[in-house]
């Protein structure tokens, strides 16, 4: 796939292992300005198309703002408020939790996971962590007269609607449809459309439906991941960036003046993404202070950090 490393695994003064992946920032123009390994290729951008799917939703008439919109664009960790966040959206709809048309699971955060089967409560729609996309998408449904019980077929008005927003504010035609782990089509495009489309939403004048996802995610940021999370920490420790992390290794951030950046880990892992991106960030020129914790992952040795995971120079230098 002609990925490059982009962060080494260091355990004492040995390298250990490496992840391979590749990077792109865009200039407010969408041009790229920085490229490792190959990110003309496309990928599956995975939930970091959250953002672009709840722009083609308020094009299409949603009426959402601030934490419920946030919640529309979240892979939320399923803790209480995000739930209930989900439940608000469908009743804004006349809808219930029935409705939703995404796979039963658990919370994928630690602390949520664990005081949910404390309560000895199971997999349901509702905790999955697409239910707040899912949500808004069925309130696009009702919004528009369209079936609420197809809403996830690819033919789908409101598929056709996301499927031609994400080409728009990527610059590029979607090359592949796939179907994502909640069940909803996911558009496949390069890296660098997925960097220019961030770029795009988080320099956009006030007053435009970019402007408002990107103003609901930068100010509810606990509401697009949540307690403990890299992309929430992100969010909040940069005034007006906009961060979305996918599975598979995928992240993308878009920064007010315009520039957009998206990266890949090849093996899918999440170990190494956030490591990367702050590299990248800082390499950009943003003061990233606050985000030491972000910047390297602790490697361990009898519980204790004994190493770390660090990007590599061609991220780095």
């Amino acid at each position: 796939m002609g990925h490059e490393v982009v962060a080494e695994v260091w355990r004492g003064d040995f390298l250990e292992s490496v992840h391979h992946g590749s990077v792109v920032a865009t200039d407010p123009s969408g041009s790229p300005v920085l490229s490792v390994g190959r990110p003309g290729d496309v990928t599956f951008p995975r939930s970091s198309n959250k953002p672009l799917q709840a722009l083609a939703m308020l094009r299409g008439g949603l009426d959402l703002d601030g934490e419920l919109l946030a919640l529309a664009c979240a892979s939320h960790s399923g803790e209480d408020f995000h739930v209930e966040g989900a439940l608000r959206i469908l009743a804004s709809a006349g809808l219930g939790e029935e409705a939703l048309r995404c796979t039963p699971d658990l919370p994928i955060g630690e602390q949520a996971r664990a005081q949910h089967l404390a309560r000895g409560l199971g997999a349901a729609p509702k905790y999955m962590n697409c239910s707040g996309k899912h949500a808004a998408m069925l309130a696009t449904c009702v919004a528009n007269g369209w079936s609420t019980e197809t809403y996830l077929d690819p033919t789908h008005p409101l598929q056709v609607a996301t499927r031609a927003t994400i080409e728009d504010v990527a610059g590029e035609p979607v090359a592949q449809v796939g179907v994502d782990g909640c069940g909803a089509p996911i558009f496949a495009i390069s890296l660098t459309g997925l960097a220019r489309a961030f770029g795009r939403l988080a320099s956009a004048a006030p007053g435009t439906l970019e402007h408002r996802v990107t103003t609901a995610m930068n100010t509810h940021p606990e509401w697009v991941g949540g307690t403990g999370r890299d992309v929430t920490a992100l969010m909040r420790a940069l005034p007006g960036v906009i961060a979305k992390d996918g599975a598979e290794g995928v992240y993308a951030v878009g920064l007010p003046t315009g520039e957009g950046v998206a990266l890949k880990i090849a093996d899918g892992s999440s170990r190494a993404r956030a490591v990367v991106m702050v590299a990248v960030l800082r390499r950009l020129g943003v003061d990233v202070s606050g985000l030491e914790d972000l910047a390297t992952v602790p490697v361990l040795g009898h519980g204790r950090a004994v190493g770390a995971v660090r990007p590599s120079l061609a991220v780095a230098s």
